[in-house]
């Protein structure tokens, strides 16, 4: 398989080639969306119709090199944009005030979910790099925690890109079966609020749950939620440390230098603008908000798809169903505890 490092001598340059790649890249992903839209994918959302779509482009019709240089700015610059962004869905004013109480056991799931899914990634011999970004993805908030932490563990591009596309689809799967449970549940519309936010992967997943047991539920459950969002920030500071920890006088030190992930500090300088800014001593409308929130979705699914160009089938299936496995068994752990913890 190629990846963009393996293939860089190839790439050519100019502006034609670097718009040409980004246009594709949203090219995709409105198939994507449109796929979406279709009854039986319309569960799956966009961002994961866009990778399978990207996924068998790559398949059927090779990596396009002619527009490579467009295709890793997609996947590189507007990623992180995208993450950054990400950051006005996060109201830290609520979580200090409103959902303090809820934090610690945000801490316990994200902390429990990576640890398992390590676990589980060695009883199988399963591919690690994967499974890490599976682990994180799970305990935190899906596709925006791994595109995080992802080059902070020095992931490859195809891993990540598979890493996202599993945890959008199983997501999607346990938001269903969560709507599916509720009405036999012994939990009351808050309670299973709190459940849904506290263990679900995204926070579309968790809307999706959350909406059928009433405004209160959902309200609560994206409190809860929120509070992972939250914490994806310290866990990326551990992460450095752990990774300078690893390699520190190791011979292969200097080639593996931990760059300081600077989109986290533009996440949190959103989260900030968001929080105490944005609709207070600057008045921000509910459709601008909305729209920023398209946006963001739209540039996160072109860098998913500049990603998944580099997956190809043979290695998805080689690498990625034993961290599905370990990550299934970790998301039915996930329930299970966050629903004796509520």
């Amino acid at each position: 398989m190629n990846n963009q490092s393996d293939v860089i001598e190839k790439e050519p340059s100019g502006w034609p080639n670097w718009i040409g790649g980004v246009l594709f890249t949203f090219f995709i992903a409105l198939l994507g969306f449109l796929l979406a839209k279709v009854p039986g994918f319309d569960h799956v959302g966009q961002l994961a119709c866009s990778i399978l779509i990207a996924v068998a482009y790559r398949h059927f019709f090779g990596y396009p090199y002619a527009i490579q240089q467009g295709i890793v700015f997609s996947s590189k610059r507007l990623l992180r944009v995208a993450i950054i962004l990400y950051g006005l869905k996060l109201n830290i004013d609520v979580v200090l005030h409103d959902g303090l109480g809820l934090l610690a056991r945000d801490a316990l799931i994200i902390t429990f979910a990576i640890l398992l899914t390590i676990w589980l990634a060695k009883v199988f011999k399963a591919d690690k790099n994967i499974s890490l970004l599976l682990g994180v993805g799970t305990g935190v908030c899906g596709a925006a925690a791994i595109a995080a932490v992802a080059p902070i563990v020095k992931s490859k591009d195809d891993d990540t890109a598979i890493g996202v596309g599993i945890i959008a689809l199983m997501g999607t799967i346990f938001a269903i079966a969560y709507t599916i449970l509720r009405p036999i549940l012994p939990l009351d519309a808050l309670d299973y609020g709190i459940w849904s936010g506290i263990s679900l992967h995204e926070l579309a997943h968790v809307a999706i749950a959350a909406d059928p047991a009433g405004e209160d539920a959902l309200a609560i459950a994206l409190l809860a939620k929120l509070g992972r969002v939250f914490l994806l920030v310290p866990l990326c500071f551990i992460f450095i440390y752990i990774m300078k920890r690893k390699h520190k006088g190791s011979p292969e030190e200097g080639n593996t230098k931990i760059q300081f992930p600077w989109f986290l500090l533009g996440f949190i300088l959103l989260s900030i603008l968001g929080s105490y800014v944005f609709g207070h001593s600057i008045p921000v409308s509910d459709s601008t908000m909305d729209a920023v929130s398209t946006i963001t979705t739209w540039l996160l699914t072109a860098a998913m798809v500049g990603l998944g160009l580099n997956v190809s089938l043979e290695d998805l299936r080689s690498r990625a169903l034993k961290p599905l496995l370990a990550m299934t068994i970790t998301s039915v752990c996930v329930s299970i505890l966050a629903f004796f913890i509520i």
